[in-house]
């Protein structure tokens, strides 16, 4: 499955991904009046703790303190029992100077904030049972409120009533947001270093790690490799039939999330494990030592060998089990993530430029279609890409297709959004595979991997763009808008430069030295050479 990059992503603990989605649209065509601030409540029992959760309040309506220590704490007081849209629903004990929390609907937010503020209440909280979005009301209403109105998730109140018990004290604050966080630093080495160490793998497994010598400029092709790896070849056709499949996916996915979901995790779960083994095993058998074998019906077995496997295995166990727990497990996953990317590049191979060119112009149509085309033919006018990213069912399940890294700066945006950011294993293998290409045509025609160390530095300014338009926009970017014209112009000036096109172009007979045992002719000699020579 092919995800765009949701770099600054959209979720907090406990919350649904798509109301969060939601969130991060309505900020943007909201964003005069809307505000996103932060609930602290801390338990009158010292070992239950504190939680934050999100708020979203209107900024023209009573503001709310920017920092902690200039907000004022308050008494919860949970009247999610009632609306509070009348005077006889405030409890007999009264309400004065607690923070009110009621329950959204059967009248206006300013009705339900004049007769919190008529009670001498301090602030009101209006629970939502579905998404958040700024209280709205006329202007010659809310002018007179002298109190702080937001908005919260219902399952937010119910979940800090069962971790801080019935007696909480809670105060209201909306901190800027940092304009960088250093977690898309650690996303952006993550991200260079995969598909650097992938390409460089790639090249090595069809050609070796010795170079062709001065005098023969045709490749030195392994001999463990001259076998038939046709398979493996992404031939245009085939590029295409992987784009259909992919569109065929992402809309399975948005009807039919809750079930797919899971397959979505079992083959993940699965191929993690394969390529885990496939990246170790390919350093444990440069090791000289303890190479212990035994035999078992005529098959010979490596004991090495076999206990990386149950370790592999039992890692993609541990991360199926223990998915969910955000606290550690995204270490587990970006591993199994990295292995995954990396095991990709090195099995699937473009035949040539031409196929590249093909791949990372019909994946970056399929990015703007799902994204910014979809949401007219939606009911709800949101993107599919979106809805799926975000999990369109209401399982609490994530599709496990991106790279996460938690953001190293609190803030409200960890609490309202998401608290990693993200790269989807797309926005890695896609420009990846081209990086790959360029790394076997350097071993071929012996160009001192002036493609490959310019195509790799191509997606990391691809990359760089994609942080910046991040940053400046605030809003989650498609990496492949920055990273296929990065990449795909840099390759063309350099063949164009050196004169190499057409050879770059049609991939230098690759597809005949990686499916043929045969070795070369003297007539496919002759005219390697000549080829070499107008070169």
């Amino acid at each position: 499955l092919r995800l765009r990059s949701v770099l600054g992503g959209a979720m907090a603990p406990g919350r649904g991904w798509r109301e969060a989605a939601f969130g991060l649209l309505l900020l943007r065509v909201c964003q005069v009046t809307a505000e996103e601030g932060i609930l602290r409540a801390v338990s009158s029992d010292p070992s239950l703790g504190v939680k934050q959760y999100c708020i979203m309040y209107n900024s023209q309506w009573m503001p709310i303190p920017k920092v902690l220590n200039k907000a004022n704490e308050h008494q919860l007081k949970d009247l999610t029992n009632t609306h509070l849209c009348n005077s006889t629903d405030v409890p007999p004990e009264g309400i004065k100077g607690n923070l009110v929390v009621v329950k959204r609907g059967n009248c206006t937010f300013i009705r339900k904030a004049q007769i919190a503020q008529q009670n001498s209440a301090k602030a009101l909280l209006v629970a939502s049972l579905d998404s958040i979005f700024p209280p709205l009301g006329n202007k010659s209403d809310y002018q007179k409120l002298k109190i702080p109105v937001a908005l919260i998730l219902y399952d937010d109140v119910l979940s800090m009533k069962k971790i801080l018990g019935a007696h909480i004290s809670a105060v209201l604050y909306s901190p800027p947001i940092p304009t960088l966080d250093y977690s898309i630093m650690i996303i952006f080495i993550l991200a260079v270093f995969t598909v650097a160490l992938g390409s460089y793998w790639s090249g090595m497994e069809d050609y070796g790690s010795e170079s062709s010598s001065p005098s023969d400029s045709r490749p030195q092709v392994h001999e463990g490799n001259k076998t038939n790896d046709s398979g493996k070849i992404l031939t245009p056709v085939t590029v295409v039939i992987f784009v259909i499949i992919c569109s065929v996916m992402i809309v399975l996915l948005y009807f039919f999330y809750k079930w797919l979901v899971y397959l979505v995790i079992s083959i993940f779960a699965l191929a993690a494990a394969v390529s885990l083994f496939n990246c170790l095993a390919a350093l444990v058998k440069r090791i000289p030592h303890w190479k212990y074998k035994f035999t078992f019906h005529r098959r010979s077995f490596e004991v090495r060998l076999l206990i990386l496997a149950v370790f592999c295995i039992t890692m993609s166990i541990i991360w199926v089990v223990f998915r969910n727990d955000d606290r550690w497990v995204w270490i587990l996953h970006d591993c199994l993530g990295v292995a995954f990317c990396l095991n990709f590049m090195k099995t699937l191979k473009m035949p040539h430029f031409k196929s590249c060119v093909i791949l990372l112009v019909l994946l970056l149509i399929y990015d703007v279609f799902f994204v910014f085309i979809t949401p007219f033919m939606t009911k709800n006018h949101e993107s599919i890409m979106v809805e799926v990213a975000a999990g369109s069912g209401s399982t609490g399940e994530k599709l496990p297709v991106v790279i996460r890294v938690p953001r190293l700066v609190t803030s409200v945006a960890t609490i309202c959004r998401m608290p990693f950011s993200l790269l989807g294993f797309g926005d890695i293998i896609v420009p990846g595979l081209l990086v790959a290409y360029c790394r076997r045509f350097d071993l071929q025609t012996n160009t001192s991997n002036i493609y490959f160390i310019s195509c790799t530095l191509a997606y990391a300014g691809g990359m760089l763009l994609t942080f910046i338009a991040l940053i400046l926009s605030t809003m989650a970017q498609p990496a492949l808008l920055y990273l296929v014209p990065c990449t795909l112009i840099t390759c063309s000036v350099i063949a164009w430069r050196r004169k190499e096109m057409k050879m770059f172009w049609a991939g230098n007979g690759y597809e005949v030295l990686d499916g043929s045992n045969e070795p070369l002719t003297q007539d496919d000699e002759s005219s390697w050479n000549n080829e070499r020579g107008d070169g």
